[in-house]
């Protein structure tokens, strides 16, 4: 971190915080490398918040063929969902996200090690869209954007209508579950 100028500092005492600051000094400046080091810096100090984040554990086994990953308020019935489905046999696992930027170091190990990836979630489905593209993994989506939570035979529908779709013609029939009233 570079020094910050003690108030009342002769020359420094017009800073104006929120303006970018040159490497090193400090100073208020309007260059465009000094810029691009400086947003890379910010990116570095980022990504390394990902060391102090604790290791992610599915619930239940740690491969398989269908994750059900969530964030937020999903969690509930997500696990609910899950535990559902783990009675009735099938061989899913479920992941509930704390941290989204960085994510944990071992998000994307995690998510290679299932073949289906789907993310039910109370938006357009943007976690899912950057799980795509951070980790190139195919994921599915179950959106619902009704201003209401889940219910756990929502999630067990839309796992189960989006498995139902894999053994058809070489992968997937339907990419998306919208849940509509």
């Amino acid at each position: 971190a570079r020094p910050w100028a003690i108030p009342g500092t002769p020359g420094l005492e017009h800073r104006v915080g929120g303006l970018e600051k040159e490497d090193v000094t400090g100073n208020v400046s309007y260059s465009p490398t000094n810029h691009e080091k400086m947003i890379r810096l910010r990116a570095e100090k980022t990504a390394r918040v990902a060391d102090s984040i604790p290791l992610l554990k599915p619930f239940g086994k740690g491969e398989g063929e269908i994750l059900v990953v969530g964030w937020g308020s999903t969690h509930g019935a997500i696990t609910s969902a899950v535990e559902e489905l783990q009675k009735r046999g099938v061989s899913i696992s479920g992941l509930h996200l704390r941290h989204l930027n960085p994510f944990p170091k071992n998000l994307g190990e995690i998510l290679h090690d299932f073949e289906t990836v789907i993310v039910p979630e109370l938006n357009l489905g943007q976690l899912a869209f950057l799980l795509k593209a951070k980790f190139l993994v195919d994921v599915r989506s179950i959106t619902k954007v009704q201003g209401k939570p889940f219910t756990i035979q929502e999630i067990v529908n839309g796992v189960l209508s989006l498995t139902a779709k894999k053994g058809a013609s070489k992968g997937w029939q339907q990419k998306e579950i919208v849940l509509q009233n």
